[in-house]
């Protein structure tokens, strides 16, 4: 994510770390690269400019601290503008309403079909909410298949009527029928067409009109960059939308969306999705997002997104099970699957601060746990709970049930050893200073 301004920045940073003290002459040549990273990133010059000249205002007047190097300074102040230019705060999302109706509108392949979805699983496991998704893309049969394929998937109801071909009145009979089913959150997918043309806008703002949206959601594909923006303010300009969300974030490595969106329509970021799993949408944090840029990591989003994933008790389980050298294949199959649940891996990993620089050049693969959750599937129940038993003869009927050589099974059995090894080794430590089951535990 934003890969490349994140390289350009830390390059500007340059001329200024090791630096005895702020001059005029290193903050120059340090805002004019920065300028520079940004513009690359598809942000408009003005926007760039403006932001620049903002960050030389703050360093030039910046008192220098004895405790902080002049780069450490600089780097806080890019970190305190970008926050600011990205929103400064995360943006209340309104539920309020009986029921609460939310309108997602945007182009077409945007991702406002996935992103519905993933909202209504969000509303629905971490809000408590009793979601309703409405299709209202009377043109496309196959958006109105793919949402009722994701409302299977996360077992969210879904609404439409494929013979009626208006979706104002489509919207108006979705909220007679979600009072009638006690849903108290509607959630309206609209059509998109490739480009904004009037009768799209012309749609939406009907259905807008007629149904009084406590929220609607701009979805925009960040890797349109500066295009995005541009789109932004014109739905805006018609639709006065209350917030904006990005859409395929993980694919974004310039970033040019993400800091000109709010500045350009003056409307928050509220949500940021990546991947097509539904567990994969995010509150935006614009503080958060900064300090990502500048490869500061987001260790508070890591640790939540582990609290949403590891039950307390089962992780209390865990940890008497790993104290009496128990933990067996099983259980470890259980933990890939959460892990897997978190998100994307690469992505993950870059939350953890000074890791997403090492691994900018790495292929982290999101399959990297099958090839292990067919080893483990190939074993008996009696196998995986009780690893000891597997012998050479068990070992080649599981090689071969999982696709994998008898090398590689043999490797990761190896590796499972150690593991289990270094779990033995902190057996003398506390109960609830396990590293891990500290952060699984809470809620």
């Amino acid at each position: 994510m934003f890969q490349n301004l994140s390289e350009r920045l830390e390059s500007a940073f340059k001329n200024i770390k090791g630096q005895g003290r702020i001059t005029d002459l290193n903050i120059a040549n340090t805002v004019k690269d920065i300028r520079r990273a940004l513009v690359d990133a598809d942000v408009n010059y003005k926007i760039a400019k403006e932001f620049t000249d903002k960050v030389k205002e703050k360093a030039i007047g910046a008192k220098v601290l004895l405790a902080v190097n002049p780069g450490q300074q600089m780097v806080k102040i890019v970190q305190d503008e970008l926050t600011e230019l990205m929103g400064g705060q995360e943006s209340v999302f309104d539920t309020t309403g009986n029921p609460a109706i939310i309108l997602i509108a945007g182009l077409q392949g945007s991702g406002k079909t996935t992103f519905s979805g993933k909202l209504a699983h969000y509303l629905k496991t971490k809000k408590g909410k009793s979601p309703l998704l409405v299709a209202g893309d009377v043109y496309r049969p196959a958006a109105i298949d793919q949402l009722e394929v994701l409302g299977n998937q996360i077992g969210v109801e879904v609404y439409s009527e494929r013979e009626n071909k208006n979706p104002v009145s489509i919207a108006q009979n979705a909220i007679k029928e979600a009072k009638s089913k006690n849903k108290n959150v509607i959630i309206i997918d609209t059509a998109g067409r490739l480009a904004v043309d009037e009768v799209m806008m012309k749609e939406v703002a009907d259905v807008k009109l007629a149904v009084q949206p406590q929220e609607i959601l701009f979805v925009v594909d960040s890797m349109t960059g500066q295009d995005a923006v541009n789109t932004a303010a014109a739905f805006n300009e018609r639709l006065d939308f209350t917030g904006v969300v990005l859409t395929k974030l993980d694919g974004d490595t310039r970033g040019g969306a993400a800091l000109s969106i709010k500045y350009t329509v003056n409307k928050p970021i509220k949500f940021s999705s990546s991947g097509e799993k539904m567990e994969t949408l995010d509150v935006f944090y614009p503080e958060r997002m900064a300090q990502r840029i500048l490869g500061m990591g987001d260790i508070v989003s890591l640790v939540e997104k582990a609290q949403e994933q590891f039950d307390a008790a089962e992780a209390a389980k865990l940890e008497k099970k790993i104290r009496k050298n128990q933990f067996d294949f099983e259980d470890f199959k259980v933990q890939i699957q959460q892990i897997q649940k978190m998100g994307n891996l690469k992505d993950l990993m870059g939350m953890i601060p000074g890791v997403g620089k090492q691994i900018k050049d790495v292929e982290v693969n999101d399959d990297a746990f099958k090839g292990i959750e067919a080893m483990i599937n190939s074993m008996t129940m009696e196998e995986r709970r009780n690893p000891d038993i597997i012998t050479p003869s068990r070992k080649q009927r599981i090689a071969k049930g999982s696709g994998k050589d008898l090398a590689e099974l043999n490797q990761f059995i190896k590796q499972f050893d150690q593991m289990k090894s270094m779990m033995k080794m902190m057996n003398k430590m506390p109960m609830g200073k396990m590293p891990g089951m500290g952060l699984m535990g809470k809620r």
